[in-house]
């Protein structure tokens, strides 16, 4: 099965190391507003992401994802840890050490696509002004200029250039996503978040939109950061995954060892609720259901904050947190019995053959 799992990326470069970062938010109580405690939204997550990649990042609805995302973007400032970002070659900087004031001069480089497309627009501003503020904020154009370039956007996008004076409440949510997509473009970004940018869309246009982001990764030469809950939409554009779980990685690997050969528990039970088209391919008995509730990131169980819903736990998950250990080549797992458990993925070494042949870098249209 290894020589059919795709390998790492095609460019090999780090265009951001993120080590041991941690997001949490203070917890306040009474007329003096006095903190009592902290919500650990991010707590310790190490990941990189190699420069024209599509790394995704899934888990449960509160894992942390998007607060890392926000992290990396410095739309929130880290309680700790460090995002080296890779402006060019043999230049880092720290991201997470930067002032708000200092960080500026990155906001054109690394943008955001939000998740909802109704609440990310303003319903006052036109498209014209919605995006072309963003080229006057970074300096790109200004008047006449701004107007061509907007159109350009929109054109990029799959909207028509004469839409540019139209207010968002003209358009249907597929196309104020992709207003949001022109707008996170019109600086000329390196790296792009998608904050579940297509989870508030009908499935058919999902998968246009994913497409969309697909051509524009290739023709701009994009790395993204491609934030979701559903696994089956991460596998269609991811090349490389991360798994969260209350705040922590719990696993990386390339997104088809990972689908074939999770290595922790979670990522198992994860993968057996993915949706199968093909009715003759399912079984309800593989589903595997967690039972109990996700831990409160104010008040996380000892060791491995998934014990308490873990089938495979002992006691060693019960006192003793596992570190994200590499397991086999690229794929890391933070599991103290990772390669001893026989978990069952999704995808068998013929599936991952025929993906891999269906685009140059592994990944499907969707």
């Amino acid at each position: 099965m290894s020589n059919a799992i795709a390998g790492p990326p095609v460019k090999t470069r780090k265009l951001l190391q993120v080590c041991d970062l941690k997001m949490h938010f203070p917890i306040v109580k009474g007329l003096l507003r006095r903190t009592v405690g902290h919500t650990r939204a991010v707590d310790g997550v190490t990941f990189d992401i190699y420069e024209g990649e599509t790394f995704g990042l899934v888990g449960e609805s509160g894992c942390g994802k998007t607060s890392v995302g926000r992290c990396i973007n410095r739309i929130l400032s880290p309680t700790d840890g460090s995002i080296l970002y890779s402006r060019e070659e043999g230049h880092e900087v720290d991201l997470a050490a930067l002032s708000d004031r200092a960080v500026r001069q990155y906001s054109r480089d690394m943008r955001m696509i939000f998740q909802d497309p109704f609440s990310s627009l303003n319903p006052r501003m036109t498209v014209l002004d919605i995006v072309g503020e963003v080229l006057k904020v970074n300096g790109v154009a200004e008047g006449k200029e701004l107007e061509t370039k907007v159109r350009e956007l929109l054109t990029k996008v799959g909207l028509r250039g004469e839409y540019l004076r139209r207010y968002p409440h003209a358009f249907s949510g597929g196309e104020r996503q992709r207003i949001g997509v022109a707008r996170a473009l019109a600086p000329g970004p390196r790296f792009v978040v998608c904050d579940e940018a297509v989870s508030a869309l009908d499935v058919s246009i999902q998968a246009q939109t994913i497409n969309l982001l697909q051509d524009l990764q290739e023709e701009f030469d994009l790395t993204y950061l491609f934030i979701a809950h559903d696994l089956s939409v991460v596998e269609h554009i991811a090349d490389r995954i991360g798994v969260m779980y209350v705040g922590k990685m719990v696993e990386t690997g390339t997104t088809d060892e990972v689908y074939a050969k999770p290595y922790h528990p979670y990522t198992e039970a994860l993968l057996s609720a993915v949706p199968k088209p093909d009715p003759s391919l399912r079984d309800t008995a593989s589903r595997i259901r967690l039972s109990g509730e996700v831990a409160d990131a104010s008040n996380p169980p000892s060791g491995c904050y998934f014990h308490p819903r873990c089938t495979y736990a002992k006691e060693k998950c019960r006192t003793e947190a596992p570190p994200l250990k590499e397991v086999e080549s690229g794929h890391f797992a933070a599991c103290h019995f990772a390669g001893e458990l026989s978990l069952k993925g999704v995808l068998s070494p013929d599936m991952i053959q025929r993906r891999t042949s269906l685009r140059p870098n592994g990944n499907a249209r969707a």
